[in-house]
């Protein structure tokens, strides 16, 4: 009988250390790694929902908020050939991308004056401006000149002439639209050939 008794508590023990340790391991185990089969789509594909959304939407040139995206609102329309004078619009700025000007009109400078009795640039009729400390002289035939105007359209001219002296005047062919920049000893006479949508 002892030796019965003795046989019994040893199981007994053995058993009970076997449990012990059995919960030990299955409650102070860390959890198992998560497989990719078991990933969420996200993280399988590398990025989350949020950060996906936004590159698709950059991707497409979509503006997101606070993202750095650029708005396509700011880039300028296309430039659209012209049969005919524009509408009488106020001109905003003078730009001759050869030249690198880019000058506001605006009262009291003394860079750039358009000629309030004549015509707007882009109307039918010859406009004129007033140009100081530009290199007119500088200027070739078919170089451009840009007028964006109050009505959200830039007004370009292409350069047709330029000539020595102060040769001024709304003289030109009628119903047709032209911009004469007079600076210094120099006259520039351009023509109306397209107009963009500025934004």
């Amino acid at each position: 009988m002892p030796r019965a008794k003795w046989a019994v508590a040893s199981l007994t023990v053995v058993l009970l250390s076997t449990g012990i340790v059995v919960l030990q391991r299955t409650e102070g185990a860390r959890p198992a790694a998560v497989t990719t089969d078991d990933a969420l789509p996200s993280r399988a594909l590398g990025l989350s929902g949020h950060r996906r959304l936004v590159r698709e939407l950059e991707q497409s040139g979509e503006h997101t908020p606070g993202m750095g995206a650029r708005s396509p609102r700011t880039a300028p329309g296309p430039l659209r050939t012209v049969t005919g004078p524009l509408r009488a619009a106020r001109p905003l700025r003078l730009r001759i991308p050869s030249l690198g000007v880019d000058l506001p009109l605006t009262a009291g400078r003394a860079e750039v004056a358009w000629d309030t009795g004549g015509p707007a640039p882009g109307a039918a009729g010859t406009a004129v401006m007033m140009v100081e400390g530009l290199r007119l002289g500088e200027l070739r035939r078919g170089r451009t000149i840009e007028i964006p105007r109050a009505d959200s359209r830039t007004a370009v001219f292409t350069v047709v002439r330029i000539s020595p002296g102060r040769a001024s005047g709304h003289e030109g062919a009628p119903g047709r639209a032209q911009l004469r920049l007079v600076g210094g000893e120099t006259a520039v006479l351009a023509r109306l050939t397209g107009q963009r949508r500025t934004h």
